[in-house]
Formats: C-alpha cells, sequence, structure tokens
C-alpha cells in the first residue's frame, strides 16, 4: 500500500471517511462498510465494530472484486 491509511489501522482514525453500508444490512447491524478515501483507495470495515481495524484497497483492487462477485465468482462461499 502507497496510500495515506495502511491495513490494520483503527477505522475512527481514518479522518473524513464517510461510510456507507448496503441497504439490505439486517436490524442488528451486521455488514461491512465501505469509505472512499480522499487519495482514491476504498477502506473497509466491520460495522458491529466501527472502531476496529480497516482494511484499505486500491480502487482497481476494489473494481476486480465487484467484478469477480457480479461475476458469481463467489457464489460457492454462501453459508
Amino acid at each position: 500500500m502507497t496510500g495515506m491509511f495502511t491495513n490494520g489501522v483503527s477505522a475512527d482514525s481514518i479522518t473524513g471517511a464517510v461510510w456507507q453500508k448496503a441497504s439490505a444490512s439486517n436490524a442488528f447491524d451486521n455488514c461491512v462498510e465501505f469509505a472512499r478515501l480522499v487519495d482514491g483507495e476504498v477502506a473497509v470495515r466491520n460495522s458491529r465494530f466501527p472502531g476496529g481495524p480497516a482494511l484499505v484497497f486500491t480502487r482497481d483492487e476494489v473494481v476486480a472484486f465487484l467484478h469477480g462477485a457480479k461475476a458469481g465468482e463467489f457464489d460457492g462461499m454462501t453459508v
């Protein structure tokens, strides 16, 4: 990572982050949240632990993941 934040950084220390949660999130707040960072990277956190660690990905990594998800590449991972 060459961005401003590294993986494992406390999510609440990412200044200016506007966290977005999927509308399909359940009533118990069990979801992941994404935030676009000022340097173009994307942070991901667990909505149950908003101050916990965040994973930080490049835009290209997130685009690749979303394309794979839309193409059904992860459908076998359902529980």
